[in-house]
């Protein structure tokens, strides 16, 4: 081996003896922490970690409380009420690891330097971040003048009102977080002194007249908000509160789109298919979840809110714009007898029944939901409804016969064939047989034009309708008691079919006769109830016709001859108890 040459031993006797040293530093100090190092000013060096811990102990401040000042009040917030404590073992930890991170090198200058360059940690603590921001708004309340922002309204009686806005004064909060967070770390408590700043957001009486004038051009205008069978009309009262300096208030506007979304947004649903004894026990047909797009829906009303401002238009009609989830397992997947889809819906509004009718159609309606049509078949209304009498648990109920308006068993259940009827035109199938009452039903045009009804009456009236679909149709039957609306879907195979019914048209009328009253020995005597609303005698027409691949497949004109219909009031003569 050649001899080290003499100009690299000076260097080589050097760095030997500095790791020397080092070694034997490091063995010596290896329990306790290095010269230099100190936590909180408390001088650490040479302590183990337990003896650190008791200095720290027997040298700092445990407070009870913050206090703050403003101008000459003080407040307080108790360390308990925020969690606060301080971690002297991780504090002392902290310590310790200076000097030993494991990089032979840094170690080596860190210990070197650490004499002659003083290394303060700070102690370490924990606190509830989210309780101390409430404690501290709970004092911003106290110190702070909330600022009035401008705004600007059109009243009931349609008077428009611009608010000018007043100043106010705010605090710094997070600016106050960071001292209390030095005060901890340092284990200093002295006062915190609390300073305001002044914001003014009032409007100057030309920018009042501006904002005044901007609303006056969305006044007598509204926005129709639409999806699937939800609908919203926001009108000039709900729009013009949008307005704000120079632009329009998207906090505001948000709102109202979270308020719209939740009545939206939905989660993707599986269909349930439960069938037994030749009829759905239970069914819910596969949904797309539906999630609002609430960027794309806050620019669409921006910009219809900016058109009203520069056109003359009054309404416009805005689709929510949303996204959609498909579910795992479609309608189809769980049953083979063709049923995938919506055909087609029926309702109507049954307000100003008595709890007789309204038990009636309810029952009625429950009787034929999950009924189920076979292709080819043609449906009776009055077959599929079996037995309808007082046996079969149908009420007494206001009926039309011979001409008057009697109590008789099952009143009512024409309001559940009119709605059968509306839902089957909907769904483009074939009506074999259709009768119209004798005379116009109030119910039936609480919601439709007159001539959308059907009367049944076994054995001599019936509704009859064809599936001539691919598939079985499944029939939904929805009675919703407090809103009084009756509602049929036909679920099926859609064959892309297109139904069209034109609006009916009255083509001649007949007044109504003198008003009726009768007897009722059930009312007591005084007592006038009216049961039934005059309505003119009619001849009204519509047209029905389908569609399929721009081919008509069916078609049939309508007639229904209605008699002059007479208000009926019964008159109690029932004695007084």
């Amino acid at each position: 081996m050649k001899k080290i040459k003499n100009y690299l031993l000076p260097p080589l006797i050097v760095l030997v003896s500095t790791f020397s040293l080092y070694s034997l530093y490091t063995i010596g100090y290896s329990e306790k922490i290095y010269p230099g190092i100190s936590v909180n000013n408390i001088d650490m060096a040479g302590l183990t970690t337990s003896e650190a811990k008791e200095k720290i102990v027997n040298n700092f401040v445990y407070p009870s409380e913050i206090t703050f000042l403003h101008q000459s009040q003080s407040y307080k917030i108790p360390l308990s009420s925020i969690n606060f404590s301080y971690d002297l073992d991780r504090s002392v930890e902290k310590a310790f690891r200076f000097g030993r991170s494991g990089k032979v090198g840094t170690d080596l200058l860190d210990i070197i330097k650490a004499p002659f360059v003083k290394h303060d940690f700070s102690l370490m603590y924990s606190l509830d971040h989210i309780k101390l921001k409430e404690n501290l708004g709970v004092i911003a309340e106290q110190v702070t003048i909330e600022p009035v922002y401008p705004n600007v309204q059109k009243t009931d009686n349609g008077v428009i009102v611009v608010n000018k806005g007043k100043p106010g004064t705010q605090i710094n909060q997070v600016e106050i977080e960071k001292e209390i967070q030095d005060s901890f770390s340092l284990n200093n408590f002295g006062p915190i002194v609390i300073k305001t700043f002044s914001i003014d957001p009032s409007l100057s009486d030309e920018e009042s007249k501006v904002l005044y004038k901007r609303a006056e051009s969305l006044s007598g205008k509204s926005i129709d908000i639409e999806f699937e069978n939800f609908k919203m009309v926001l009108e000039d009262k709900d729009i013009i509160p949008f307005l704000e300096k120079g632009s329009f208030d998207t906090q505001k506007i948000s709102q109202k789109i979270a308020e719209i979304s939740k009545y939206i947004e939905r989660e993707p649903q599986n269909p349930v298919f439960i069938e037994s004894e030749e009829k759905v026990k239970e069914f819910k047909p596969s949904k797309e979840g539906v999630g609002v797009k609430t960027e794309d829906f806050l620019s669409s009303l921006i910009k219809v809110l900016e058109e009203f401002e520069t056109t003359e238009k009054t309404v416009t009609t805005l689709s929510i714009p949303v996204k959609t989830t498909v579910p795992s397992i479609k309608t189809e997947d769980i049953n083979n007898l063709g049923i995938k889809e919506l055909l087609g819906v029926g309702t109507s509004k049954f307000k100003g029944s008595i709890p007789g009718r309204v038990h009636n159609i309810d029952l009625a309606a429950s009787r034929l939901n999950g009924v189920l049509i076979a292709p080819g078949e043609t449906f009776s209304f009055n077959e599929a409804l079996g037995d309808v009498s007082r046996y079969t648990g149908y009420k007494s109920a206001y009926v039309i016969k011979d001409g008057k308006t009697i109590l008789g068993d099952g009143g009512g259940v024409c309001q559940v064939s009119t709605t059968f009827f509306r839902a089957a035109l909907n769904s483009g199938l074939p009506i074999i047989e259709r009768r119209a009452h004798s005379y116009r039903v109030y119910y039936y045009e609480q919601d439709s034009k007159p001539g959308l009804d059907a009367t049944v009456y076994t054995p001599t009236t019936d509704l009859k309708v064809k599936n001539d679909t691919p598939g079985h149709i499944l029939i939904q039957a929805f009675t919703d008691t407090k809103n009084m609306t009756l509602r049929f879907e036909f679920y099926g195979t859609n064959d892309g079919r297109i139904a069209t019914t034109t609006k009916p048209v009255i083509l001649s009328s007949i007044a109504p006769p003198v008003d009726l009253y009768q007897d009722d020995p059930t009312l007591p005597s005084g007592v006038v109830k009216q049961i039934e609303h005059k309505a003119w005698g009619a001849k009204v027409v519509f047209d029905y016709s389908v569609e399929r691949n721009g081919e008509e497949i069916y078609k049939k004109q309508f007639v229904s001859n209605y008699r002059p219909w007479q208000a009926v009031f019964l008159r109690g003569i029932a004695p007084a108890q």
